[in-house]
């Protein structure tokens, strides 16, 4: 079966973070929401996403295309009902389109052919990301889902005899993994330790967690759930129920809490972000397709970082802050609580973060994990620059 994940109004909602992919890459729980539907499907898998992100994210087409929501995470319910479309019928539940079965001539606008399909209407529960928040929001319950998914009639490596642990049972370490000197309580949250990743001497876990392949978390790292850190990533410090996508740095002290950061972020020694107002109101966050911050119903909100942003050493960000991609931060204060993709400064003034020093430190970055930074890479990252030029006005 041929399988497109599509990206439906929401892709604007969720900027920045998803500049620089198609709403199913997001990570929430363990795993991407490509790998939950590839975990559970058999097919090819490929993406309907904006132009500019089609090269990386390519799209494949066949005489029937299932065709299914980016921001949708899978259950058996969800499995079923999907499994059970015919061609010309798609499954909705309040008015969201889940899934359309497509002849090739309908993938392209599937959002606007769908609404003359026979609907099918979802009754069951449904987990999806629209919203920037909603992926800390929802981590728990992911990552309760992906550890069933992931663990099914197998068996954890031992957790070696140096650990304190409550809750083994719900515990899981892959192959390869190093785990020592550390203290893990499972009974709010499953924990799960992916393959050769390494917690260190001292680090104290409280579920839901999940560390994923080749990640860290240094030395006395203090961790409360629902927390996922992505693969090829070094955590340490305070984190409390944030994501980090992959391939990103919070290896020093400090706090992080209510957060989502994306790929090749770092966060400098001590950098803090403040996750509840002083006066305990309701967090706003900037909307990109709105113009304005926007009322997210949360209390406690902290950061939102896109791809391949970094921060030095004693960075302080306020509550509902917002960084674009490939902005670089820095100096005492407070900086704004919305800095555009390719800003250089912080409190004291933003200027351009031109293209050319952004894309060296990027293939630095690369090199140190054995990557090329390809010229699709580059491509991307300009179209970013010139979409959020007009938010650059300093």
């Amino acid at each position: 079966m041929n399988y497109v994940f599509f990206d439906d109004a929401s892709w604007q909602d969720l900027l920045p973070l998803t500049y620089t992919r198609p709403i199913s890459e997001i990570r929430i729980g363990i795993m991407t929401i490509t790998e939950k539907w590839k975990h559970q499907l058999n097919g090819t898998f490929s993406f309907l996403t904006q132009d500019y992100l089609q090269e990386k994210f390519p799209l494949v087409t066949g005489d029937t295309n299932v065709m299914i929501n980016g921001g949708v995470c899978p259950n058996p319910g969800l499995i079923e009902a999907i499994s059970s479309l015919k061609k010309g019928q798609s499954l909705v539940k309040n008015c969201v389109l889940i899934a359309a079965v497509a002849s090739a001539e309908n993938v392209q606008d599937i959002l606007k052919v769908a609404q003359s399909f026979e609907q099918v209407e979802f009754r069951g529960e449904m987990l999806k990301v629209s919203f920037p928040w909603d992926i800390f929001r929802n981590n728990g319950a992911a990552i309760e889902a992906d550890f069933e998914v992931l663990t099914r009639g197998r068996t954890s490596q031992p957790l070696g005899d140096t650990n304190r642990a409550l809750c083994p049972g719900r515990i899981f370490i892959e192959e390869g993994a190093l785990v020592q000197f550390a203290t893990f309580n499972a009974s709010s949250g499953p924990i799960y330790i992916g393959k050769d990743a390494e917690v260190m001497e001292g680090s104290i876990v409280r579920g839901p967690f999940a560390l994923c392949e080749h990640s860290a978390l240094k030395m006395a790292s203090k961790i409360y759930g629902p927390t996922t850190i992505g693969p090829h990533s070094k955590v340490g410090g305070e984190i409390n129920n944030s994501v980090v996508f992959g391939f990103s740095n919070k290896a020093h002290d400090g706090f992080l809490g209510n957060s989502v950061l994306g790929e090749w972020c770092n966060l400098g020694a001590d950098t803090n972000n403040s996750n509840l107002k002083n006066n305990y109101e309701e967090v706003k966050l900037w909307s990109y397709p709105k113009e304005r911050f926007v009322k997210t119903g949360l209390q406690f909100c902290g950061l939102v970082m896109g791809d391949h942003s970094k921060c030095g050493i004693n960075t302080m960000f306020n509550t509902g802050t917002v960084v674009g991609v490939s902005a670089n931060i820095f100096g005492d204060g407070f900086p704004r609580n919305f800095i555009p993709s390719f800003s250089w400064g912080g409190a004291a003034g933003f200027q351009e973060y031109t293209t050319p020093k952004a894309f060296e430190v990027a293939r630095k970055v690369f090199e140190r994990r054995d990557l090329p930074f390809s010229t699709t890479d580059e491509r991307i990252l300009t179209k970013v620059f010139e979409m959020d030029q007009r938010w650059r006005n300093f």
